[in-house]
């Protein structure tokens, strides 16, 4: 659901925002032969996290946001596969400040541009990023992908096995940290800011906020983030392909925040989960024209649904609110009249005998 963020929101966590949570741990419990698609979901859902982030509250439009996932992706293979690094948190690492170096590097110029120009230069950077990895055969395997990526255990005790039961809660755990990250940024004077310049870049510029700098830093933590789910991704898989680098991949990611809903922090929950499954169940009915059914439920959410699955929520409660509160105003106003009207007629009596 959409909340006020910045200076007049309360940072207090909502008994609502613990039910994706604990709807995540009952999964665990109830759906045992999905935790593989459970630890694919979750991690798309961290992707889709990080850019929400940049998209819908700093307003940062991009189409290259799978530049960062797939140089984590890659990393965390290439150090496992080249170098013998097994250790799943040394792999994190090195994923998420790949990742955030490039976000780092490439946001210095990116952020100093907006609208179209800003649009094509994430594109370039992916694509960049994407024709590397086609010709370092050496390091990335080229268009056969790199595989053999050897994962050791959590902590030396828990393996990854082909259930799926240690990487989804690996993945479940990374994304509430990550989750917490957003949550507290887009909640601080710092989040009120990406929310003025989103909403005006030139006055936030015209009273001296360092507005560069700022996109710079939230791009960042988006870069770094993003990596973090390339890293999973690779680690769930223990295979990596030219995939996690296209321009595909940026697009259906943008389809699901959209489908879920655009700066409303849980929209990146929904939409995943929801294109997912739908992707799932439209392959295996139509294998070739699967696409054409996300399309369809796209193009029915942007012309009927503004803020997506959740504003459609969120429509549905405002209009049982607003009923609720009709019903008790005009039960009160009922109240008050049949209190009223016994009054009347002993008023009047009063007065004849007066």
């Amino acid at each position: 659901m959409k909340h006020p963020v910045g200076y007049n929101a309360s940072p207090r966590v909502r008994w609502t925002e613990w039910l994706p949570w604990v709807l995540a741990v009952a999964v665990f419990f109830l759906l045992p032969e999905y935790l593989s698609m459970g630890a694919r979901v979750l991690t798309y859902i961290l992707f889709a996290l990080s850019l929400d982030l940049i998209l819908g509250y700093a307003g940062i439009i991009t189409l290259g946001h799978a530049a960062f996932f797939g140089l984590g992706a890659y990393v965390s293979g290439i150090i496992s596969v080249k170098l013998g690094v097994t250790d799943p948190f040394l792999q994190l690492i090195a994923g998420a400040l790949t990742a955030g170096l490039l976000g780092l590097v490439t946001g210095t110029v990116v952020m100093r541009t907006h609208g179209l120009t800003q649009l094509m230069l994430t594109l370039a950077v992916a694509a960049v990023c994407m024709e590397i990895a086609n010709k370092a055969t050496d390091l990335t395997g080229g268009a056969d992908g790199l595989a053999g990526v050897v994962v050791a255990p959590i902590l030396g005790m828990f393996k990854f096995d082909l259930f799926g039961k240690t990487a989804y809660w690996w993945c479940l755990l990374l994304l509430f940290i990550c989750w917490w990250l957003v949550r507290r940024i887009i909640y601080s004077p710092f989040g009120a800011s990406l929310n003025g310049i989103r909403e005006n870049r030139a006055r936030m510029e015209a009273i001296g906020a360092p507005v560069t700098a700022r996109l710079v830093i939230v791009y960042t933590v988006s870069a770094v983030m993003a990596g973090i789910a390339g890293v999973l991704l690779t680690q769930t898989n223990q295979v990596v392909g030219l995939n996690v680098l296209g321009f595909e991949l940026s697009g259906e990611l943008m389809v699901m925040l959209i489908l879920g809903g655009v700066g409303r922090l849980y929209g990146a929950f929904v939409g995943p989960i929801v294109f997912l499954i739908a992707q799932d169940f439209l392959a295996k009915q139509f294998p070739e024209y699967w696409f054409f059914g996300i399309g369809l439920l796209l193009v029915i959410v942007v012309l009927f649904a503004r803020g997506g699955i959740l504003g459609i929520c969120d429509g549905v409660l405002a209009k049982l609110r607003g009923g609720s509160q009709a019903a008790a105003a005009a039960g009160g106003q009922a109240a008050s009249s049949s209190g009223a009207a016994p009054g009347a007629p002993s008023g009047g009596k009063a007065g004849e005998s007066a």
